[in-house]
């Protein structure tokens, strides 16, 4: 089963970063991506709004480089949550939550320079000895 989502837009708003109590930092963000069109001969565009949630190292660096404005590539994967609100009422939100960042632009405000998040580790590399084949399950 797969569940990725590859996103590039601008955020909407600073980022908003809180750090749990055992000093987890999670950072939460808004991604606007604009998709053009023509629809009878004439070009149009529709913007789709999406809750982006980072975890502990991605949180910290969002919170010191990411601004209102600037240009983000997300890779990451899709999470619906419910609660129920103060009239019992359930509600539910989907989001993405980041496995990737990577910073295309640099906000109007920032003299950040355009950062990529920490890539995760290689996969460990396994070596098979084939020099008797007549061993082999294939």
């Amino acid at each position: 089963m797969v569940n990725k989502v590859i996103l590039i837009g601008n955020v909407g708003a600073d980022p908003e970063v809180r750090f749990l109590e055992g000093g987890t930092a999670v950072a939460n963000l808004r991604l606007a991506t604009t998709e053009t069109f023509t629809r009878n001969g004439e070009k149009t565009e529709q913007t789709e709004w999406h809750t982006i949630v980072l975890w502990r190292g991605l949180a910290e660096i969002t919170q010191k480089y990411v601004k209102k404005g600037m240009k983000l590539y997300i890779e990451g994967r899709l999470r619906t949550r419910q609660w129920e609100d103060k009239d019992h009422i359930k509600r539910y939100t989907t989001e993405i939550y980041a496995d990737t960042m990577q910073m295309l632009s640099r906000s109007e405000n920032s003299s950040a320079q355009p950062v990529a998040a920490p890539a995760p580790a290689p996969a460990e590399k396994v070596e098979i000895d084939i020099t008797n084949q007549d061993d082999l399950p294939f």
